[in-house]
């Protein structure tokens, strides 16, 4: 069975205006107008196998595509042992206009999960930049009975923010994963979690907040 999953990158600059000035950085931009170019530099997991992944960047500057056509996890039934747990780690080189700089400050989880009753599902989520010791984890659980589309979202406080480091280039980590329990639900039937959409529409948006970097 095939999962499909679109992940969408929203650039968000209403999070400056949202919030208090004695909370926000001094420097606050607009998207910048030159565009973002990502490339991926390496794919790996077993809900991303070689070649179902894809990035994409939207022509206003405003947001990237990650495509999957693979992201399933799985357990009871038939289910092979290892299928539980399906994870994706994505290493993409994200180049930014000059003089600016950028962090995830939010993100929307959209996936559909049949789960038998007493079975559980979790969808975690890391964010992190090479090199950075500060690691942002989520984590969300869904219990059985569970036969519909799911919705997580990943939120982190203005002033927790990771930036991306100004004039260095640091290539951004995103790991997901999804994990099925069977618990105490029925081993003959079979319980499973996709990281998609039934109906096709973006699963995943991850919004950006930018900020000048010193000096520019």
């Amino acid at each position: 069975m095939t999962g499909g999953l679109l992940v969408s990158g929203a650039i968000a600059a209403l999070f400056a205006s949202a919030l208090p000035a004695q909370h926000s950085p001094s420097a606050i931009a607009d998207p910048p107008p030159d565009k973002i170019v990502i490339e991926v530099a390496t794919v790996n997991g077993s809900g991303c196998p070689a070649g179902t992944a894809a990035v994409a960047v939207s022509q206003d500057n405003t947001a990237f595509t990650v495509t999957y056509s693979n992201y399933l996890a799985q357990v009871g039934g038939n289910s092979p042992a290892t299928a539980f747990r399906k994870n994706c780690q994505l290493n993409l080189i994200v180049h930014v206009p000059q003089g600016f700089t950028y962090a995830i400050a939010s993100a929307d989880y959209r996936g559909f999960a049949s789960l038998q009753p007493g079975a559980t599902g979790t969808e975690k989520a890391s964010y992190y930049f090479q090199g950075s010791p500060s690691t942002a984890y989520r984590s969300h659980t869904f219990e059985g009975p569970y036969d519909d589309n799911w919705q997580a979202t990943d939120t982190t406080d203005w002033a927790q923010l990771v930036w991306a480091p100004c004039g260095v280039q640091r290539n951004f980590n995103i790991n997901t994963e999804l994990r099925l329990d069977a618990g105490t639900s029925d081993p003959a039937k079979t319980s499973f979690m996709t990281m998609d959409s039934t109906d096709g529409d973006i699963s995943t948006i991850y919004h950006m907040a930018w900020k000048e970097c010193p000096g520019r």
